[in-house]
């Protein structure tokens, strides 16, 4: 468990072998640190000498926070700690990884370094990236994503009922019923809970798309042709939108999160390919 200066906390689970190298992998939405692709990921990182340092967002992994506000796609300062965490145990090498939501995050937290990166990070390699936000929420917000949505407001409307029982004064569950995307979820908790003005100011800010140029170190983003949450913003071509060290794969299946061809090894191919991209960066 890592303190938060506001008084919260963030869960970890380590995976420790006496590496002098770290790979710090972020979750997606309403994911934890025991999803299948974050353990398979850790599995194929382990056996290449790495270790792993997973992390449950706010309010993730089976353990409610003490603060009123959760997670969000932009929550860069719960990230740095972590990675400052892993680089205050004395690792010389420091790489990240994120699905979806993490994703995001992990090229968003980039991208606020900037030239002021440490030294000892030298690269990620996220998946199934929505980096644009709020195409991101117009694409599952159609009436063929509703399956999807569903899923994630009734995992949602747990987690709010649980904090509306102890924070009644800041949060209000009546009428839940009625959202049916994000552009209202967002609107009614995400936005006023993590200080942001709306949905789409939260989404504006929050959108790694614009700060992929400002990138320093190698990194990968893996988004799927087929995946069902991405708009076609999400999948940037230009030096320009990308900059000079952010490399876009796009695969034609995976769907979301979804990369999960065998090979010979046993590992996903979302595994063999960020093997293969540490290789060419470490």
């Amino acid at each position: 468990m890592l303190s938060t200066p506001d008084e919260d906390e963030l869960h970890l689970d380590w995976h420790r072998q006496g590496s002098n190298r770290l790979a710090i992998v972020s979750h997606g939405l309403e994911g934890h640190s025991r999803r299948p692709y974050v353990l398979g990921l850790t599995r194929a990182l382990l056996a290449e000498g790495w270790d792993v340092l997973a992390w449950n967002f706010r309010s993730c992994g089976g353990v409610m926070n003490l603060q009123p506000r959760f997670y969000h796609s932009g929550a860069t300062e719960d990230l740095r700690q972590v990675v400052d965490h892993g680089l205050a145990r004395g690792y010389g090498t420091v790489f990240l990884s994120g699905f979806s939501m993490g994703g995001n995050l992990t090229l968003l937290y980039l991208g606020e370094q900037g030239e002021q990166i440490d030294s000892r990070i030298c690269g990620a390699v996220t998946y199934s990236v929505p980096c644009d936000l709020a195409g991101s929420a117009d694409m599952l917000a159609l009436p063929s994503r509703k399956i999807y949505m569903q899923r994630f407001l009734r995992d949602l409307r747990i987690k709010m009922g649980e904090k509306a029982q102890k924070f009644p004064d800041l949060i209000d569950v009546s009428n839940f019923d009625a959202i049916h995307s994000f552009h209202e979820f967002d609107d009614r908790y995400t936005a006023p809970l993590h200080g942001f003005k709306s949905a789409p100011d939260y989404w504006a800010q929050c959108s790694a798309l614009g700060r992929l140029k400002d990138i320093r170190v190698p990194a990968l983003m893996v988004n799927a042709a087929d995946d069902p949450f991405l708009s076609q913003k999400c999948f940037p071509e230009s030096r320009a939108e990308l900059g000079a060290h952010v490399r876009l794969d796009v695969p034609k299946w995976g769907g979301h999160v979804g990369f999960v061809e065998h090979g010979n090894d046993g590992y996903y191919w979302s595994e063999r390919r960020a093997l293969a991209f540490l290789q060419g960066v470490v």
